[in-house]
């Protein structure tokens, strides 16, 4: 019987050969335009632009607007990068718009005040913490699948924002009313939507105090989601009783010296985590419906682990590692339509890549999209195929895959806090559903788009099959 290599061990699976990147060789972009150098090109296809610069090597110069930049492919140089931040590299900028919406979460902020946040962030998503949420994940997987019914047509991608919504409120704020769920989930849907376009599209090389539409919307929805907030904040302060939340968990977080996280801080990380525990988990669990769709073999050897192991109960956390191909699944959907699409860092003075300097101030671009499909590191590199991550009888995986060549959540140092809640959550309500459905989309081809995660272009509809 195969099993699986471990796909919630952050970016690293150990054994695997490291790729040993070749001694560098730069090669140059295409050429850009005047003064917006590369950025039209990439602003009307990211994820091709990526792959176009990846066919040119694995160390490839251009510009981003008047901004010297550098793209990298090799899984050991993106290593380098994700290990050396806060030393060799810092987080780069990421525009207004990213800031309006994040603040100075965990995500961008740097140098010793990230170093606080995080230790106070982390222990609300430790292991111990994600199990006491996996029964309200459960649960609401098991709402949404008593409400479904055979024959029905669905949205899928309507219907997993709302169940990952409903599941990052109960979870994060500890309250289950619509209006919370409804009003938040919209506001952050129009936030993530301009956060794109403002990221490949002009906005990128316009001044902060540049007023456009764009900046305006994601303005009032950012105030939408801080009124949220802060209401939900002041229940909890108002409340007599301890919470199993992870609100409740960060405002009686604190650090070395006794402080506790200002209501800034706690607006900023409450955000964040909200996006980390919504929005990625629903960008996997549609991707991965529309693969499961697409490849019935697939599909039959996910329900036959899921019979086979849950039998007759539904998932809990107790059940996640032996749910080892519902795992790979997920995994492979991660590596195929990675929800963070790329990462960047901007070179302090003395920075390396590959024993080579790069000049202090590039920014450097890696593309989880690009190394993801990688015929190097891949065989068959287009095709969906979770057995890749399972290892057989011998121990020995079924692909040798280099460190790095699969890093959906990043790595090093700032790899993301809620990857273990992301993938027990995006696995647990995956087995509730696939063990009780088939769903059929159409065979139409459905596009990614990268705005702050890669979303499907259109409306995902799929029919309901009960599985007798």
């Amino acid at each position: 019987m195969a099993t699986q290599a471990g796909p919630d061990a952050g970016t690293r699976d150990e054994g695997k050969p490291a790729g040993r990147a070749p001694a560098p060789v730069f090669a140059d972009g295409p050429r850009g335009v005047p003064l917006l150098g590369n950025l039209p090109a990439f602003g009307k296809d990211p994820l091709a632009f990526f792959e176009l610069l990846r066919g040119r090597g694995d160390f490839v110069r251009w510009r981003f607007g008047g901004k010297r930049s550098l793209f990298i492919a090799h899984p050991d140089t993106v290593g380098e990068l994700l290990t050396e931040i806060e030393r060799s590299f810092d987080q780069p900028d990421l525009g207004i718009a990213f800031r309006t919406l994040l603040g100075n979460g965990v995500i961008v902020s740097k140098g010793a005040d990230w170093r606080r946040k995080r230790s106070l962030v982390q222990p609300s998503v430790r292991p111990k913490q994600v199990r006491s949420y996996a029964a309200t994940m459960t649960e609401c997987a098991v709402d949404l699948a008593d409400r479904w019914a055979d024959g029905q047509q669905v949205d899928i991608k309507k219907e997993m924002a709302a169940l990952t919504q409903l599941i990052a409120v109960r979870t994060i704020f500890g309250v289950d009313t619509a209006a919370d769920a409804e009003a938040i989930g919209q506001a952050m849907d129009i936030a993530q939507k301009e956060i794109g376009a403002e990221f490949s599209g002009i906005g990128a090389v316009l001044p902060d105090w540049v007023p456009t539409p764009g900046r305006a919307r994601i303005k009032r929805a950012t105030a939408v989601i801080d009124a949220e907030v802060s209401r939900v904040v002041s229940r909890h302060r108002d409340g007599d009783t301890e919470r199993p939340d992870l609100l409740s968990r960060l405002l009686a977080a604190r650090d070395e010296s006794g402080a506790p996280l200002s209501d800034q801080e706690i607006r900023d990380e409450t955000v964040t985590l909200y996006i980390g525990g919504h929005e990625t988990t629903s960008s996997t669990l549609v991707w991965a419906w529309y693969l499961l769709s697409r490849n019935p073999r697939v599909r039959e050897a996910l329900t036959g682990e899921l019979d086979r192991v849950l039998a007759d109960h539904e998932p809990g956390y107790d059940d996640y590692a032996s749910l080892t191909y519902t795992q790979a699944v997920i995994k492979e959907t991660l590596r195929l339509y990675p929800t963070i699409w790329l990462l960047t860092g901007t070179a302090k003075e003395g920075a390396t890549l590959g024993g080579a300097p790069v000049p202090a101030g590039t920014r450097v671009w890696s593309s989880q999209w690009a190394t993801h499909r990688d015929p190097r590191w891949y065989g068959d590199a287009e095709a969906f195929r979770p057995e890749r991550w399972l290892t057989g009888d011998d121990g020995e995986p079924a692909e040798q895959i280099p460190e790095y060549a699969w890093y959906p959540f990043g790595g090093g140092p700032r790899v993301c806090l809620g990857t273990r809640f992301a993938l027990v959550e995006a696995v647990l309500v995956l087995a509730v559903l696939a063990r009780r459905y088939h769903l059929d989309l159409t065979a139409e081809e459905i596009r990614p788009v990268p705005s702050l995660t890669l979303q499907p272009d259109r409306d995902v509809l799929a029919t309901v099959h009960a599985r007798s």
